[in-house]
């Protein structure tokens, strides 16, 4: 019997299952913890099918929670399936969308956009976004030139090795920013930290076009990507274009980190530490991998926001603190592990 390597109906099926039901178990629990069957009347009553009940629990949820979570569960997804296609195509355990400094690039954009209180809006997004997916874009074009002028063949550790520079440089610049920031220094450090706190359905939208588009092009180099992990070279000689491979992934995964850091700053090890636990799940082959990562990631990212929302509730901490201290634990035990198993 032919063992299937995409992503079957079923799984499908649990995996949605899993995400929905998370999603409503955020949007019940919060300051104000709301009743299912109420929560339930209100999105019911958003498709006009029933009338809310409370105008209180319907200001809640419509116009602060389902925007929230619905940032958080696509922003989960976004980084999860940079982190999976950086991992196979760098054929690195330790890669995600910040090892080539893509993430610092964005972030070194949107920071001079608040800095100098460039505020304006456009079709795809404001200035801040907009500077954010330039200067990912160009960091990551940086990054592969010096990479290319050092090694024509854009070898992995080329690669990972400019862009870890890079992060430092950008990372002096950062600092040189806030030097100089003055009163915009608790925006700055605040965003740094990650937080959707004040995401709205314009966030919804950026990050559902940016994911859709940026992870059908990732998802269909599934095939090179699986290529990949028995090396450069052996994927070359079954016919994969190594160099065009790297570039559409790069630019793609680029794309999808600057949307991501704009909306919500800095998110770390959410793309690092979900696709290791997708692969021990469902294995190596990003048909599945890939698609796996995406759910969990939507999954882990809306309850870490629950979590930093009533852990110490009123008081409300950044997400990316709150995904730092648990990716951290978790990545740990993951490699301790797989150190046991060999």
């Amino acid at each position: 019997m032919r063992k299937k390597t995409n992503f079957t109906l079923t799984e499908y099926i649990l995996c949605s299952a899993l995400v929905i039901g998370i999603f409503l178990l955020c949007l019940c629990v919060g300051s104000v913890n709301i009743p299912l069957k109420e929560t339930w009347n209100v999105i019911l009553s958003v498709f006009g099918i029933e009338e809310a009940n409370s105008r209180v629990y319907y200001s809640i949820l419509i116009n602060v929670r389902i925007p929230r979570i619905m940032s958080v569960g696509l922003e989960g997804a976004a980084l999860s399936i940079c982190g999976a296609g950086m991992q196979g195509l760098l054929r690195n355990p330790l890669a995600d969308g910040s090892t080539l400094g893509v993430s610092a690039g964005a972030s070194l954009g949107a920071i001079i956009a608040i800095v100098f209180g460039w505020n304006f809006d456009f079709f795809i997004g404001d200035t801040t976004m907009i500077m954010a997916m330039i200067t990912a874009y160009a960091s990551l074009m940086l990054i592969l030139t010096i990479a290319y002028k050092l090694d024509y063949s854009l070898a992995t550790n080329t690669i990972i090795l400019v862009g870890v520079i890079f992060s430092m440089f950008a990372g002096s610049l950062i600092s040189l920013l806030i030097t100089f920031a003055h009163d915009k220094i608790n925006t700055i450090i605040f965003w740094t930290m990650g937080s959707l706190a004040g995401a709205d359905y314009s966030d919804v939208l950026s990050l559902t076009i940016a994911l859709v588009v940026c992870s059908f092009a990732i998802l269909r180099h599934a095939d090179e990507l699986n290529a990949f992990a028995i090396g450069e070279d052996n994927a070359r000689n079954i016919g994969v274009d190594v160099r065009r491979t790297k570039l559409v992934v790069l630019i793609f995964v680029s794309i999808l980190i600057g949307v991501c850091v704009a909306i919500a700053g800095t998110i770390g090890f959410v793309g690092l530490v979900i696709p290791h636990i997708s692969r021990m799940i469902f294995g190596p082959n990003h048909k599945k991998l890939m698609p796996a990562s995406m759910f969990f990631g939507a999954t882990f990212l809306m309850l870490t926001d629950l979590i930093s929302r009533t852990l110490f509730s009123p008081l409300e901490l950044p997400l990316g603190v709150i995904t730092s201290l648990i990716g951290s634990v978790v990545f740990v035990y993951i490699f301790y592990k797989s150190r046991e198993v060999r």
